[in-house]
C-alpha cells in the first residue's frame, strides 16, 4: 500500500507519500480499499499537533473515507467482503488501504457514490446532532448558520431546511453567499459587504433574532450573533475554525433566557452509538429523498493532497474537498 505519512508535527509540507506494508485487520477490524477520502478542518490541525486527539507518530492522517471492504478481522459479522462502506475515525484515510474498527464503518446507502460517502458522515452527522438533538430544532424556527459555505456549515443549511426551518447563512464573500443560496438558504449575509451582522439579523428577523445559532467558526462573530439571539434561543458551539475561542459574556444568556450548548459529535458517537445509528438512518433517508447531498468543492487525486490542504487553509473551499484513488 501507499499513504501520506505524518512522521513529525511540522504540517503537510513535511509529509511524504510512502510505500508501507499493507496492514492486516486485528480482531474487530476491517481492512478497506480506500476509494475516496475527504478533508475536514481537524485534518489541518492534527498534522500540527493542534487537535484534541493526538495519535502516536508516525500515522496516516485522514479521518473520513469510503471504499470497499477488503478483509475481515476476527469476530466481524455485520460487514461483507466487497461491500461499499464509509469509515470514520481519527486518522488512516489518506492512503490506498486502511484498517479501522468495524464499529466505525457504515454501509453506504444504495446509490450513494464513493465521493459522497467520503463527505457525508462527519459534516452531516455533526450538523444533525447539533440541530436536531442538541438544539431540538422545530419546524418554523429560524436558524443562523455561521461559516455556512464550509463543510459542516453547508450541511447545516440543508438539514435545517429539511427540518422546516428558515435559514440565514453568513459567508465571507459574495460568491460564497450565492453558494449558500443555491444550497437552499432563505437569506445569505455577505460579511464582506460591510453591514454589521447585528443590523443584518435585525432586519431579516424583524427584530426578533434567530432561534438557533449554529457556530463552527468562533472568533469575532460569536458575540454579535449571541447578542442577536431570540428569547429562549440556543447557541450551538460546534468549533473554532476562525482560530480563536470567544469569551461570551454570561449576562447575555441571562437576559435572553438563552442556552449555550456544546456539540462534541465524536464523543456523542462513542457514548451513544444507538442514537448515532438512528441519526445516520434519518440522514440516509433524506439523502434518498434528495433533501441533503454533499456539496463537493473539488475532487482531486490523492497525490494532490498538499494542494487540497492549501486550498482549505486559504479559506477558498465551498463545501468539501475530496481526494480519490484512481
Amino acid at each position: 500500500m501507499h499513504a501520506w505519512l505524518c512522521e513529525s508535527l511540522d504540517g503537510i509540507a513535511a509529509m511524504p507519500w510512502r510505500e508501507l506494508p499493507t496492514p492486516e485487520p486485528q480482531p474487530g477490524e476491517v481492512r478497506i480499499v480506500v476509494r475516496c477520502a475527504s478533508l475536514n478542518f481537524p485534518d489541518l490541525l492534527i498534522v500540527e499537533g493542534k487537535y484534541q486527539f493526538k495519535p502516536a507518530l508516525p500515522f496516516v492522517p485522514g479521518a473520513e473515507f469510503s471504499g470497499t471492504v477488503d478483509a475481515l478481522g476476527e469476530g466481524v459479522k455485520h460487514l461483507q467482503l466487497g461491500q461499499a462502506v464509509a469509515a470514520l475515525g481519527s486518522h488512516g484515510g489518506f492512503g490506498t488501504h486502511a484498517c479501522v474498527s468495524a464499529r466505525n464503518v457504515l454501509p453506504l446507502p444504495a446509490g450513494m457514490p464513493f465521493e459522497d460517502g467520503a463527505a457525508f458522515a462527519f459534516a452531516y452527522g455533526t450538523s444533525y446532532h447539533a440541530l436536531m438533538d442538541r438544539a431540538a430544532l422545530r419546524a418554523g424556527e429560524t436558524v443562523l448558520v455561521l461559516g455556512a459555505a464550509g463543510g459542516v456549515g453547508s450541511a447545516a443549511v440543508q438539514i435545517a431546511k429539511a427540518a422546516g426551518a428558515t435559514v440565514i447563512a453568513t459567508a465571507s464573500t459574495a460568491s460564497k453567499a450565492d453558494f449558500c443560496r443555491r444550497l437552499g438558504a432563505d437569506h445569505a449575509i455577505d460579511l464582506s459587504a460591510g453591514v454589521p451582522l447585528r443590523d443584518a439579523l435585525k432586519a431579516l428577523t424583524h427584530g426578533r433574532g434567530p432561534d438557533v445559532v449554529y457556530d463552527p467558526v468562533g472568533g469575532d462573530l460569536a458575540e454579535p450573533a449571541f447578542r442577536s439571539i431570540a428569547w429562549r434561543g440556543r447557541y450551538l458551539v460546534v468549533g473554532f475554525a476562525g482560530g480563536s475561542i470567544p469569551a461570551l459574556p454570561f449576562n447575555l444568556s441571562l437576559l435572553k433566557g438563552a442556552s449555550v450548548v456544546g456539540v462534541f459529535w465524536g464523543e456523542f458517537v462513542r457514548r451513544e452509538p444507538q442514537a448515532f445509528a438512528k441519526d445516520m438512518a434519518q440522514l440516509a433517508a433524506w439523502y434518498a429523498q434528495g433533501l441533503v447531498k454533499p456539496a463537493i468543492d473539488s475532487l482531486l487525486p490523492m497525490s494532490a493532497l498538499p494542494d487540497a490542504y492549501a486550498r482549505m487553509a486559504s479559506r477558498q473551499v465551498m463545501g468539501k474537498v475530496v481526494m480519490h484513488n484512481g
